[in-house]
């Protein structure tokens, strides 16, 4: 177990970051360890882009250089993954073709007009709140980059469960499809929202109750699109769990700015 839980780690940050960790096994028992470790990867990513966007407020240019800092960085240490998911995943639902052609689409290597205007949208809400976050102090931004980094990569894990079907026999999806037990990724929904609302407590009794709400809002957004995928493609791919998760990460900052 404790070989299985090293290989899951390798398998979490190997796939879903650009951090010099290689990974040695490449099976389903490894792929469900590793998307149970989904969120642990979310936590560096956060905890780096919550870092550089602290850095540069403290700098002195303004919360809108250090919210640009906090978006950059998971882009970077993704080498824009996800991103490209996101945009494949919007000219796949877009275009309205039938699912093997929409899938065709979505594996070509240009972007459509559906998946520009999805990446500028999502990029342009994800700086806006996190601007209003680090205009209310270095600590509310940096704790909303590392909560909106755990939640995304929490809806990986939620989208690998049993019962989700792969829409390739290939590729990453087919990989992580399906491997997590509807038990495991409901225990780490509850103790990752446990501890993000106890994180948002330095900041405040209320501050607990939203970033609780943060987590279990992004979860929603990102079941959402998740289900409307598997209606219109058959399944999920890699590129729909990159749509997932800067779904999920855009959802949880915007709930975080509800009621500030």
């Amino acid at each position: 177990m404790t070989s299985l839980n090293s290989h899951g780690l390798r398998f979490a940050f190997g796939t879903l970051t650009v951090l010099p960790v290689r990974v040695t096994r490449w099976d389903r028992a490894t792929a469900r360890a590793g998307m149970l470790c989904a969120p642990l990867a979310g936590l560096v990513v956060g905890l780096l882009a919550a870092a550089l966007g602290s850095l540069s407020l403290l700098a002195g240019p303004g919360p809108l250089l250090a919210a640009v800092a906090s978006v950059a960085v998971p882009a970077a240490l993704t080498r824009g993954l996800h991103l490209d998911g996101l945009a494949d995943t919007a000219d796949g639902l877009g275009s309205g073709k039938p699912a093997e052609d929409a899938l065709r689409i979505m594996k070509q290597s240009d972007i459509g007009p559906f998946g520009v205007i999805t990446l500028l949208l999502v990029l342009l809400a994800q700086v806006a709140v996190l601007f209003e976050l680090y205009g209310q102090g270095s600590a509310h931004g940096a704790l909303g980059a590392v909560v909106a980094a755990v939640a995304a990569r929490l809806a990986l894990t939620l989208a690998s469960r049993q019962g989700v079907p792969a829409a390739r026999p290939e590729g990453l999806g087919a990989t992580v499809a399906a491997t997590v037990p509807a038990g495991r990724a409901l225990l780490a929904v509850v103790v990752t929202v446990a501890l993000c609302a106890a994180a948002g407590a330095l900041l405040g009794p209320y501050a607990a109750l939203r970033h609780a709400l943060a987590v279990l809002g992004a979860l929603a957004a990102a079941e959402l699109l998740l289900r409307h995928c598997v209606r219109r493609f058959g399944g999920v791919t890699g590129d729909v769990f990159g749509g997932v998760e800067e779904t999920a990460a855009t959802a949880a900052l915007v709930v975080l700015t509800l009621g500030t």
